[in-house]
């Protein structure tokens, strides 16, 4: 958790811009970084950088640097953050979500699943993923199509997080599922939430930083990869994804804003990709690809 914000105030027009220079200083060492409207009607916006404070005094600099070469004079507020479990604590009466067949629900909703939908159950926690995320969602709607018109017989979910997306698949198909994360606490709670659903085999989750593990070797290659990280990374990887992928096989892309939909789009097109579909949710978008056999 990070222990504090250094933010400023703008317009939803400022806000656009200047979150553009935070993603391309910052998203690459994976700080936090967000805009977030304060008031609709006259148009105050935030955006934000999160933060330890062992880190402040270098951060502070290179924000300052960003800001002002932004828009000079602007004022960086500071706040700090208390400890307290974000996650758990803005989950907390969330209604389950539905997303195609599938119903993301804590363990308190139970009694929430009807007839013909498939379960999967995962509390607020430690690790991203509970389904209430746009990202989330449209990928697990997109695993349903995908799984209803394609052959799938090896899947792998990069950056898993609680694991609810390859719970969601293994539940819907049969197939081998390798999950991983590079951080191991994220692996740790997929485990848990794989067990928790019922699940005693099929899915393999490792904590695995890129593709130089040797688990992409041991479990691939994949006729479907399931990606849901950030834009930039994913851009990055696209040459060993690529690589990683079977002929003819499938490919689930999401973390992706609206706007950064051409530049993904165009970096897996350059590895012989080709678009099928894509969903979007509250301003983020999931995408499919296949190969081109």
């Amino acid at each position: 958790m990070a222990d504090l914000r250094l933010y400023l105030t703008t317009t939803e027009k400022g806000a656009d811009s200047i979150l553009a220079l935070m993603t391309d200083a910052f998203e690459d060492e994976g700080y936090a970084i967000a805009t977030m409207e304060i008031d609709e009607k006259r148009d105050i916006w935030e955006a934000s950088l999160y933060l330890d404070f062992a880190e402040e005094e270098e951060l502070r600099a290179r924000f300052a640097e960003i800001v002002n070469a932004w828009k000079p004079g602007t004022e960086i507020l500071r706040e700090e953050i208390p400890d307290i479990d974000w996650i758990a604590k803005s989950l907390e009466g969330l209604s389950p979500v539905a997303a195609g067949r599938f119903l993301v629900h804590g363990s308190h909703d139970r009694d929430k699943v009807r007839a013909g939908q498939i379960a999967i159950e995962i509390d607020a926690g430690e690790a991203f993923g509970t389904g209430h995320h746009g990202t989330t969602a449209g990928c697990l709607e997109m695993i349903e199509s995908v799984v209803r018109s394609r052959t799938v017989t090896n899947a792998l979910d990069l950056g898993t997080g609680s694991g609810v997306l390859a719970i969601g698949l293994r539940k819907i198909k049969n197939v081998p599922v390798l999950a991983t994360d590079i951080d191991p606490i994220a692996t740790r709670v997929a485990r848990e939430n794989v067990r928790r659903n019922g699940i005693a085999s099929g899915i393999a989750a490792v904590t695995a930083t890129g593709f130089q593990s040797p688990a992409f070797g041991e479990h691939g290659p994949f006729d479907l990869i399931i990606a849901n990280i950030l834009a930039r990374p994913l851009m990055r990887m696209a040459p060993d994804l690529a690589r990683h992928l079977l002929p003819g096989g499938s490919v689930i892309l999401s973390g992706i804003l609206a706007e950064q939909r051409w530049k993904v789009l165009s970096a897996y097109n350059a590895q012989k990709l080709r678009h099928v579909r894509t969903l979007w949710r509250n301003g983020w978008v999931t995408i499919h690809l296949d190969s081109r056999a």
